[in-house]
């Protein structure tokens, strides 16, 4: 409450009482905290991280599974598993064979620039009736200075 001092009788004070404004303002803030998720959920993706020291190549192992969809003007595109031609109707035989007595099933998919991504879609369901766990997308590598 504001009072006035000063001769006369007492009246109104034109002074603005800005403790309820406050009150709102507070209240409207805890609510808008509360609502607002804290963690974003988006898409997992699993993407190879590059080597902590370049000068080192990391040594080819038959752990890594990356399938490559490769690009064929005019044609349906080629399929490789580790550097050897499949065609499409064997790859989920070939996928399951090889991670059947796996612990770790993590594959890699890389499709050229040109393919169309459905292509891209269909590997990963297929690496997904295969049981692969996590499958991550490899992307072209980006040159400094581009």
């Amino acid at each position: 409450m504001s009072m006035t001092t000063g001769g006369g009788a007492g009246g109104y004070s034109s002074d603005i009482n800005v403790t309820p404004m406050i009150d709102i303002l507070l209240v409207l803030l805890i609510i808008f905290m509360v609502i607002v998720p804290t963690v974003p959920k988006g898409l997992d993706a699993l993407v190879p991280q590059p080597p902590k020291d370049p000068t080192k190549t990391p040594p080819t192992t038959d752990r890594t599974i990356v399938v490559q969809v490769i690009y064929r003007p005019g044609q349906t595109p080629a399929y490789k598993i580790n550097e050897t031609d499949y065609p499409k109707a064997e790859l989920l035989p070939k996928l399951t064979e090889i991670y059947a007595n796996r612990a770790e099933r993590i594959m890699f998919v890389k499709g050229d620039d040109d393919v169309n991504f459905a292509y891209v879609a269909e590997v990963i369901d297929i690496g997904r009736a295969a049981n692969v766990d996590h499958i991550g997308l490899m992307t072209p590598k980006i040159m400094a200075g581009q």
